[in-house]
């Protein structure tokens, strides 16, 4: 490690455990790296969300975020440092994760998320699947992970994908971002509570001791509040985003983005096509096919296909993109990412298809759980993969 130091993204696990009663309150705690989440943390959550279901002391899960985000995703660092090493960090933090939203949208017991503020990319995962979703007025989401030449992860495929018309294509293409009423609006969150009534209503959950969701639902709804959308929301423009992001390709989203911005000066338009000017074209065009396929696929099916999605991306097969837009962005922080290929028509099918294929060996692909009973829905741990068995001791 560097200077010596083994790196905070690898020691710090950042959550608040806290057992009130019948409820269990998890707050995601780095708030310094916006809730970024590291391999501890994940590990901790795997453990924490495996004991509360099996718990018959346990009825009630309340997520929340410290400080000024949710939660911002992963700590990109890791794929940095750590992506084309043989020390298997990025396999097992990937596996993990993608494990854990797995059984997140099927978890047996009622989850609340508290949304006070950013949510994006790997928080977005720990969120959609909790049964109550409470936003605010200072809540903002977004999915920005194509611009760097990644993809959106953690089920984005499918929970973008089924959102009304082509706004998840708007969405996980340009990374465009959306305020709490409008997340209402589109059915990613539940409810819209304002930030002053959050502590009431988290303390009111506090004291229902109830896994009964038409209770907890009644309880919230008490504190809610109607959305109004504001002026310039793109709620409001879902005919023209259809119209231009059903198209087939990126690059007829691109022209025709450019032709309606000549007569239409909405600042979306002008935002999409300068993101879409800047982005990896690689990441556009893997996150825009992966968006597509999961129209039509079952939340497993995406999960497999994102997983290996990012286990392909990690090891460079078609592009480096993603190291060079982690670098650009997070890491040198000089925002001029050099793109390679650098033009959306140099990124070709058959080069994308090699992402999107199928491991050679079985083994390799995300173990989603069974239905059936609870020992073989725990199973498929990263312990037991070929990934771990892979790792050099």
């Amino acid at each position: 490690m560097e200077g010596g130091e083994v790196p905070d993204y690898l020691v710090e696990v950042g959550l608040i455990e806290e057992e009130k009663e019948s409820t269990r309150v998890l707050t995601l705690s780095r708030p310094k790296k916006l809730n970024c989440i590291t391999l501890p943390m994940v590990r901790r959550l795997c453990d924490l969300y495996e004991s509360w279901e099996t718990s018959n002391e346990v009825k009630l899960i309340i997520l929340k975020g410290a400080g000024r985000a949710f939660c911002a995703g992963g700590d990109l660092r890791l794929f940095y440092k750590h992506g084309k090493q043989d020390d298997g960090l990025c396999p097992e933090v990937v596996y993990r994760k993608f494990w854990l939203d797995v059984h997140l949208h099927t978890y047996k017991k009622p989850m609340v998320a508290l949304l006070h503020a950013l949510v994006m990319g790997g928080g977005a995962g720990l969120m959609i699947p909790c049964r109550f979703k409470i936003a605010t007025e200072k809540t903002v989401f977004s999915m920005p992970e194509a611009s760097i030449g990644y993809h959106t992860d953690v089920g984005a495929s499918y929970f973008l994908s089924h959102l009304p018309g082509h706004l998840g294509e708007y969405l996980a293409v340009t990374g465009a971002r959306i305020d709490g009423a409008e997340m209402v609006s589109c059915g990613l969150v539940t409810h819209f509570v304002y930030s002053d009534k959050l502590q009431e209503l988290e303390d009111r959950l506090l004291s229902i001791h109830t896994a009964d969701e038409a209770s907890i639902s009644a309880l919230i709804d008490q504190h809610a509040s109607p959305v109004k959308l504001a002026e310039n929301s793109v709620m409001h423009s879902l005919e023209t985003i259809d119209k231009i992001f059903s198209k087939e390709t990126v690059e007829e989203i691109l022209d025709a983005l450019i032709k309606e911005s000549l007569d239409n000066k909405s600042e979306w338009i002008k935002e999409s096509i300068k993101v879409l000017k800047r982005s990896s074209p690689t990441g556009v065009k893997m996150t825009f096919q992966s968006i597509r396929q999961g129209r039509s696929q079952t939340f497993a099916e995406c999960m497999r296909r994102e997983f290996r999605l990012t286990m392909n991306t990690l090891a460079g097969m078609i592009s480096d993109d993603l190291y060079e837009g982690i670098r650009a962005i997070v890491i040198d922080k000089d925002n001029a990412p050099k793109w390679n290929p650098a033009a959306y028509t140099d990124v070709t099918q058959e080069n994308l298809s090699i992402l999107f294929r199928e491991f050679g060996d079985p083994a390799k692909e995300l173990q989603v759980p069974s239905e059936n009973n609870h020992i073989e829905r725990w199973n498929g741990k990263y312990e037991t993969t070929v990934w771990c068995q892979e790792t050099p001791q």
